[in-house]
């Protein structure tokens, strides 16, 4: 593997990540570079680095209406944020208020919890079962006195995610007071049939803030571009939180190439998506549970075992958790090779 060339920033010289790197398999990036021509549209845009991006992203949230699921008109429901955690903060600015409640499945997305620290709430943890699913009658009962309540659908850490119905019968439950952040940072990882109608839902759920990330399928993770999607009423609130000129110029660059690219782009999923479905069969031939991920990622629970130590001591970079429980990113085939050969040694 080639060294990648050094930069310099402030003076400090410095190294940039490796763009393929098998043994970086803890923070769900997709393992390729940007598509090529996702590369030429922002090699093109440094050449207007010397400008100020729009003062706000309206030719972004236009395109990002015409793809994602809402009527392409209906830009005033879309929201654009640095990640999705620039949209969820700014859900978390507009809506609630210090000493809200927040409740969030346990463990879940390791943003969370620090989210709800920086805007002064009080978080409450709902387990996940012992297959790493929601107990969707305990988060909706937790609910009932919260100011926001989060589904991450598919699950973070675990992969897994909840029929549709089961879905549905949940926002039912919970108050119309209380504002629902639907995860859905993986979702373009999901089967078609298991996904649910956007713009249907924000209609019977004005409640409901879906918020997505072009940071994991579209391996855009350095550039910083989420949205969330909305009623027009919610969606006016997140947007009065929009940092002036919050959006960088290559945003709108590497999201239109990125949609006109769309095939390609179906084809990486697909790889990565046969590659999770390969460890994890390679994984229970050992004798090995995982959790029914329909992400970018398999997790392991402890069930008594330290997968911490076996993996990073082999040179794996995972996410581990304190119970033993481990997540790991789906890579090229030498990085599922890596993983089984680390646990497949004698513990």
């Amino acid at each position: 593997m080639q060294p990648v060339p050094s930069v310099v920033d402030d003076g400090i010289p410095g190294v940039l990540p490796h763009a393929i790197d098998p043994f970086a398999l803890s923070l769900n990036e997709m393992p390729f570079p940007p598509l090529p021509a996702v590369r030429t549209a922002l090699i093109r845009s440094v050449d207007a680095a010397n400008r100020y991006p729009e003062l706000l992203p309206e030719r972004l949230r236009r395109l990002i209406a015409g793809h994602a699921g809402v009527h392409p008109t209906q830009s005033d429901q879309v929201v654009v944020g640095a990640g999705a955690t620039g949209v969820i903060l700014q859900a978390l600015h507009a809506l609630t208020a210090p000493g809200d409640r927040m409740v969030m499945a346990a463990p879940t997305f390791d943003g969370y919890p620090i989210f709800a620290e920086m805007a002064r709430l009080v978080s409450v943890h709902v387990p996940l079962d012992e297959h790493g699913q929601h107990d969707l009658d305990a988060l909706a009962d937790a609910a009932t006195d919260a100011r926001m309540v989060v589904l991450c659908r598919p699950h973070n850490p675990t992969g897994t995610i909840e029929p549709r119905a089961a879905v549905l019968r949940f926002l039912r439950q919970v108050p119309t007071d209380t504002v629902v952040l639907l995860d859905e940072a993986y979702i373009e990882f999901v089967a078609p049939e298991h996904r649910l109608d956007v713009s249907e839902l924000i209609e019977r759920f004005p409640n409901v803030v879906v918020v997505r990330t072009f940071s994991k399928a579209y391996g855009l993770a350095g550039l910083r571009i989420g949205y969330g999607l909305a009623s027009v009423e919610l969606a006016r609130a997140l947007r009065a939180q929009q940092p002036p000129f919050g959006i960088a110029i290559t945003g709108l660059f590497a999201v239109a190439a990125s949609y006109d690219a769309e095939d390609q782009l179906l084809q990486r999923v697909q790889l990565i998506t046969a590659e999770r479905r390969y460890l994890r069969k390679r994984l229970g031939a050992l004798g090995i549970y995982t959790t029914d991920a329909h992400a970018n990622f398999v997790y392991l629970p402890s069930r008594g075992r330290q997968w911490g130590g076996e993996l990073t001591g082999n040179g794996l970079r995972v996410r581990v958790y304190p119970d033993g429980g481990a997540r790991i990113t789906v890579g090229s085939r030498a990085s599922t090779q890596a993983v089984l050969a680390a646990v497949g040694r004698p513990a």
